[in-house]
Formats: C-alpha cells, structure tokens, sequence
C-alpha cells in the first residue's frame, strides 16, 4: 500500500496548530499467547499535545488494518470514515488534549514501516522498523513530520526469548502469564516520530561500553559468524571520541545499539540509539578492504546523525540535504582523521563526487537546497545532490571559512538548537558569526543553483617552456546553471614519479580568472587543477597533462591526485569528449599498476560501462576481449590472497565470453582449477555460477545444487538472481512476472530478481519488454510503496542503447503522470542518450 502523501502546506498548518509533548505507545507482537503473529500486532497509542486554536480541526497520521477504538479528551471519536491516506479526523480541539486510539496494524514486507522477516535458516522472525521518510504511522498514531516533536515511552510485548530493542534504555521487564515478555523503555528525549525505532527478535548480540556510553551490536542468529565486533566497536569508539572533541556537544541519547537487520531498503538509519544497517555490511565471504572501509563511512555517517538530524531536526524535508550532506562530511571527515582510513578523501573523490556529477547533469537535477511539496517528492530525492554534491559542497566551505571555524560554528548551532527544529538560515547564520564571513552569496551560488561547472586551465608558454600567460576558465552549460566562486589549488607534478613540484591556492570566480602567480613558472609534465579536491566541479586536462597520464598515471604518488585524474578522464568519455576504447585502454595502462584498490574496482566499473554503453558496438566484443584478457593475467600476477586478486577474479567473470575464459570459470566453480591464494568462498562461487549461467553454460541444476549449499536468505536472493539471469525466454517471462504482478514478493527478493533479468547478452530477449514496460510502470507506481515501486522503475527500463528507446520513451513522457514518476523515466531517457552520442563518437574514432 503507497504511503499517504503528506503536504508541505498542511504540515506547516498541522505544526502551527499542535504542539506534541508525549507519546505513550503500547505494541503487542505476539499471537495473543507466547508466539510471534503473524499478520497484524496490536498498536495503542496515548497522544498529549496541545492546540493553538481551541475549537480547530485536524488530522493525525494512522495506516492501520483495523481501529479498534479511537477517543479524543474522553469522548468516542467516530472513525466510520477512516481510510489510511486521510488519516484521524480530530474536530473540536481543546487547548490541552489527550488522544487514545487502539488499532491493529499490518507488519511489512516492503522494508517500510514494522518489516517482518523470516529467516529460512532456522524459522526464527525478525521484526524492525524503518520510518523515513513518513511511515511512523504503519506502527502508532502520530503526526507523521519532522517538525513535531515529543518525547516517546514504547511498551512492547513480545515472546520472551526476544530482544527488544528501541530508542532508550529498557526500563523493565516483565512475564506475562501467557508465556510472553512485556518490555517497557525509558522515556526519550524530543524526537522526530521518523527516527524512533523498534527491532524485536531473537537476535544475537554483543555488548561493549566506551566513554560513559553503553554500546550494543545486534545481527540475526544464524549471521552471528559473520559479525565482526571487534572492527565495528573499533570504528564506533573512534567516531564517539572524535565527534565529542569535533562538536564539544556530548552524545545526548543514552546508550547506543547498531543493529543489522535483513531486507533492508536502505544502507542505514539514524534512529536516535537503534540505528539500523543492511546485513550486506555483515561479510559472508572475503571482501576487499574497500568494502570495510565503505562500512565504516557508514557507520560513522549514521552516528553523525544523532546530532545532525535527531538532536537538530529539519524543519521539514526541503533540507533533507542538511541532514545527509553533514553527515557525509563529516562522516569521511571523522574517518580520515580517526580511523585507520586516512585517504578517505580519495574515496570520497572517486565514489560520492561521481555519484554526484551524473546526478548533477541530469535533466532532473535540482538545487541542493530544492523545493519539496510533499512527501512523495522527497522520496526520489534521495540523490547524488542530496548526499555528494552537499557534502562537496560542505567541504568548499569548510575551506573557504577555514575548517576550525567551521567545526565551531557547529558547536554554536548543535547548543543554540539542540532538539528543535531549523532550517538553512539557522545553519548559515552560525558559521556567518563564527568566522565573519557574508555567506549570502555562497549561498545563493551553490545550494540555490543547480548544475556543475567544467573548469580548465588556459595558458601559453615562451620557448623556455615557461608561463607566459595563465587563467582558469569556467562554463556552467544547463539551464540553471551559473558561474560560481571556487577555492581551489593548482598544482603542478614533474619528475620520476610524478611529484607535487608546486601549490599555488586561490579563490577563482567569473568565466575567466587570471592567476597572476603562475606566469614565469616551467610548465610541468601534469597540471591538476583542484588539487586536493576542494571544490565541486568538472575538470579538463590540458593535452601535456592527458599524454603524461596514458603513459605515467601509476607514477603519482599520492592517491587522491590520481583518482582525480581518472575522474576527469571518465568525466571526458561520458561527455563523448574521449572515445570509449580510449578511455578502456588508459584503464588498462593505469589499472595493473594502480595501488589503491578501491580506484581499481572503480576503474573496472566503469570500464565495463564503457564497453557495454558508450562504446561502438561493433567494437565492444574487441573490448570486453581485452577486458577478461587483463583480468586472466593480472589475476594470476596479483600477490595471492590480496585484495587485488579477489577485484580481478570478479572482472574475469564479469569479461568472459570465449570458450577458454569461460571453461576457467567453470573451473573455479567445481573446483577442478585453482590459483594461488583465490578463495572461492560463497559469495564467489554465486558470482561464478550467475556469470556461467547467464552464458548458457550453466541452468536450473546447478542453481539447485548451490542452493542447497547456501540455503540462507541471501542465497535464496542469488539463487533467484541466477534464475532471472538464464538466457531464455521462459526465463524471462518469469521474472517478469515476479517482479511486475507478485505484489506480496519481499522488497529484498524483488530487487534479486530485477538484477538479473537484464544482461548485456540477452538484448534479442529483452526487445518484447520495450512496450510492456510502458504499460506496466503506472499501475506498479499506483499501487506499491514507493521504495518498491522506484526499484521497478528504474531497474526494468529498457536496457537497449537505441533511438528506438528513446522514441517510445518519448510517447510516454508525452502523456500524464506523477512527477515522481515522470522525473526517474526522464533520468533514464538521458542515460541512453549520452549513451548514443558516446557511441557515435567511438565509431568515428575507429
């Protein structure tokens, strides 16, 4: 069922009329006796709040299968015309008022609201919640927004061999005569009914205690092997002291659990002391130590969180990007100065900036700061701009007002509006008293802007080879797009290795800027403009540069100059200003060498994005050729067991086409070849097998044989993967079938099945879904929860490369539609074509 979609204008109404001072919620989650239910938990909710208006009416917020009894100050309510999208109509108000209403509501398998989980391990059930963006209300009666706040108490009954883990510290327990266990909470401090939380089960758990704070990790029973605590408390320790020293605020929501939970729509959630992370963070199988250090960004994102966004709240979802992009700032902030992570940095260049950059030339982008109706449009805003390009911009001002300041400024703001709610204006005003800068053009310029700027440097050298002239020069193409102030260093790199000869720092505006410092000066063998990545922008390398870079780019010392460059370089493809099999043949240059292996798994990424989307096709086979041919050596040259090895065994399955790539597949499945120091754990041999059987060398047989292996959820999800990936038209139809008309299938289960129907080899199998899809994708945005339906619609989109999609595209879009709907098929629409202009690019290469 799709969410009720609130207003900005009647939350605005609602919060000026009401003032929430405490929710007392009662949950029973049992049959009745000691058992689990199964379908419906029973949910009583005591609302105290006041009105402004004495008299007014209002809503409050209530998907529920059933209301039980509803009363307002002592009187019946009559609840006869309730439907979960208009919510409790609450008519007469008094100036103080007290709200009861018992209901029974449904639990989930679409990851929002209370998700019920059933682990096919050991049949143990798995309840936990996910709120955001407004799906308190599939648990207990609430006004479902940001800013209304309350404290909470949470009563819960439950089987007594349960956890039960909410917000607060438990304050007691006790057995109930039918064999269950009723757990109560200390009452909460104010918060958003979006970051409270519940997660029940018989989960295993951990416990530890660091600086006065109580800590607890939590995962399924049947994962607790895969629970690295010792990583995990590690980075929470390191992040706690950081933060407290960063913020001089102290951690003010009690103890702190993370709790990793299945089926998880997101990668985590910040509810205040129960945060909540995937169970892909739990390692089943060897990952590369980019994996680890991707977990703790996360973890240390979350936990920025308890003070960026639940102890200071958004006013309302408009500055959803205060929340997130303080939180990846300050997250890869923490990491680089308090982990063993300390080129987080580089990562954020080469993962988040990227991320950003194709968001940000989308015909859908958005200012960072963006208008927000309601809730519905806030849910396909959780984007690049929203998380990278905020964050990158965060950093731009840290650098422009100095990063002690800045962090200063934070300590004023976190005091002056602790547990309150704020908008940008708040934020800005601190960091404007703190370091005496006017931030009004900043602003303006780069949160109520959207687009990025292309900057180059442009110069001429005398016959000594040195600086005669020198200027950067900036572009903003795009509709909304404007000139903007960047800080930024330019930097030269010369010698063997390549090495920083020289910084010059400077603030650049306008379409020409000149840089008076540099004239005089040798013209060295690369010039990296935004060294040190302090701005957010696109980069160009002059030709010098672009030829050292072919041949040298393993020279560069340091990583975060190098993920720069390739950064620009993949920039450059994707705007068909570099041929693809030009781009392809610097990767394989640059990546044998390449040290640092998330840059690698990077690299690798995109080149296979570039064979199968920008290349021509007619050249493509050739690439993907030279493609598995690196990989198969570098494979066996990498040192045995490292990182490395492990990133070129999955591109070998990834590339291989030929009869002998793909009998060395087949190989490392069953067993019968080997290479030094590869283990092929579970998580491999699911990814050899899904390779080999969407080739056709492998089917239903050895699914089922794999399965029985790994009979897990997560091998279910890569078994169902497999199947969707089998290269037949049954196949297809099938996982069609799954994934666009089985309403009942869990969120997790839907997102295995639409990974795999697609396949670069299957396009002749895929061309009778180019009109059905069309014709599917406005009764699926209907009729399921946004999450789910945003999966389908992005996932199944046609994956040919052709006018031919972009032409049926087109009728559609001509028609009528939800913007949110509309706003991801247009994003779609562009990816293919900058896909054909790349194309027509690398042909006329060839």
């Amino acid at each position: 069922m799709p969410s009720p979609n609130l207003t900005r204008d009647d939350a605005r109404r609602r919060a000026e009329l009401v003032d929430v001072t405490h929710y007392a919620v009662d949950l029973d989650l049992t049959d009745g006796g000691g058992k689990p239910g199964e379908r419906t938990f029973r949910s009583h909710t005591t609302v105290r709040f006041s009105c402004a208006t004495p008299g007014a009416t209002t809503f409050v917020d209530l998907v529920a299968d059933h209301i039980r009894a509803a009363t307002l100050n002592g009187a019946p309510l009559d609840v006869s015309g309730y439907t979960p999208v208009r919510g409790i109509t609450l008519p007469d108000l008094a100036a103080d008022n007290e709200l009861v209403v018992d209901a029974d509501c449904a639990y989930t398998n679409t990851g929002q609201g209370l998700h019920r989980f059933v682990d096919p391990v050991d049949g143990e059930v798995y309840l936990y919640t996910q709120f955001e963006t407004a799906d308190a209300k599939r648990m207990f009666t609430c006004f479902d927004q940001p800013d209304i706040k309350a404290t909470f108490s949470f009563g819960v009954t439950a089987p007594a061999t349960w956890a039960v883990v909410s917000n607060g510290p438990v304050r007691e327990v006790t057995d109930t005569p039918a064999g269950a266990r009723v757990t109560r909470f200390d009452t909460t401090r104010p918060l958003p009914p979006y970051v409270t939380a519940l997660v029940a089960g018989p989960y295993h758990r951990v416990t530890d205690h660091h600086d006065g704070i109580d800590l607890g990790l939590y995962c399924r029973a049947s994962m607790a092997p895969y629970l690295d605590s010792a990583e995990i408390l590690e980075v929470t320790r390191n992040g706690f002291d950081w933060y407290h020293q960063a913020f001089d605020y102290r951690y003010p929501f009690g103890k702190y659990d993370q709790l990793f939970v299945p089926e998880f729509n997101m990668g985590a959630m910040e509810n205040a002391g129960c945060v909540t992370f995937a169970e892909d963070y739990l390692f089943r199988s060897r990952v590369t130590d980019s994996a680890r250090e991707r977990r703790a960004e996360t973890i240390l994102h979350e936990m920025a969180h308890m003070w960026f966004g639940d102890l200071v709240t958004m006013r309302w979802w408009d500055d959803l990007w205060l929340n997130e992009s303080f939180a990846s700032f300050a997250s890869v902030l923490c990491q680089s100065r308090a982990t063993r992570w300390s080129s987080a940095w580089t990562t954020f260049a080469n993962v988040e900036k990227s991320w950003a950059c194709r968001q940000d030339q989308l015909p859908s982008t958005h200012p960072i700061a963006a208008d927000i109706p309601d809730v519905r449009a806030v849910e396909v805003n959780f984007d690049g701009i929203t998380y990278a390009k905020g964050a990158s911009v965060l950093k731009q001002l840290a650098s422009y007002v100095g990063i002690e300041p800045f962090l200063d400024a934070m300590k004023v703001y976190f005091r002056r509006h602790e547990y309150g709610n704020t908008t940008l204006a708040d934020l800005l005003r601190a960091c404007e008293e703190v370091s005496g800068r006017d931030l009004s053009r900043w602003s303006d310029q780069w949160l109520r802007t959207a687009g990025i700027n292309t900057l180059r440097a442009d110069f001429e050298v005398d016959d000594t080879g040195r600086f005669t002239s020198f200027a950067v020069l900036q572009d903003a193409p795009g509709e909304h797009n404007a000139l903007r102030d960047h800080r930024l260093v330019l930097a030269r790199y010369a010698g063997t290795p390549l090495r920083r000869t020289g910084r010059v720092e400077v603030d650049v505006s306008g379409a020409r800027a000149e840089i008076p410092a540099l004239v005089g000066t040798a013209q060295p063998d690369l010039l990296l403009v935004n060294d040190d990545d302090l701005t957010y922008t696109k980069l160009r390398l002059d030709a010098r540069s672009l030829a050292t870079l072919t041949e040298r780019i393993g020279e560069l010392t340091d990583s975060l100059p190098r993920a720069l460059c390739w950064s620009a370089t993949w920039d450059m493809t994707r705007d068909a200003e570099m041929a693809a099999r030009h781009y392809i043949a610097l990767v394989l240059a640059g990546s044998g060498v390449e040290t640092d292996v998330g840059l690698v798994q990077s690299l690798l990424r995109q080149a296979f994005e570039a064979v199968h989307s920008f290349a021509d096709p007619t050249w493509a086979p050739a690439g993907l050729h030279l493609l598995a041919d690196r990989a198969y050596r570098e494979l066996h040259a990498a040192t045995p067991g490292s990182d490395h090895q492990l990133v070129w065994a999955r591109a070998l399955r990834g590339a291989a086409r030929t009869d002998e790539h793909v009998a060395f597949l087949a190989g490392l499945l069953d067993g019968s070849t080997t290479v030094n120091g590869l283990r092929v754990d579970t998580e491999l041999r699911w990814g050899l097998l899904c390779s080999l059987v969407a080739l056709g060398s492998a089917g239903d047989g050895e699914i089922d044989a794999e399965l029985e292996r790994d009979p897990t959820a997560a091998g279910q999800r890569r078994a169902a993967t497999a199947r969707a990936l089998r290269p037949t038209a049954e196949a297809k139809a099938e996982a069609w079938r799954a994934a666009t008309e089985d309403d009942d299938l869990p969120n997790a289960m839907q997102e295995a099945v639409i990974g795999g129907f697609a396949h670069p080899e299957h396009l002749k199998l895929l061309e009778p879904y180019l009109d059905l899809y069309f014709d599917m994708i406005g009764p699926v945005w209907q009729r399921r929860p946004a999450e789910n339906a945003h999966r389908v619609v992005v996932g199944l989109y046609p994956s040919r490369v052709a006018e031919s999609t972009v032409e049926r595209t087109d009728r559609f879009l001509a028609g009528t539609m939800p913007d949110a709907l509309r706003r991801l098929v247009v994003e779609q629409r562009d990816d293919v074509v900058r896909a054909l202009k790349a194309r027509r690019r690398d042909a006329a290469t060839g």
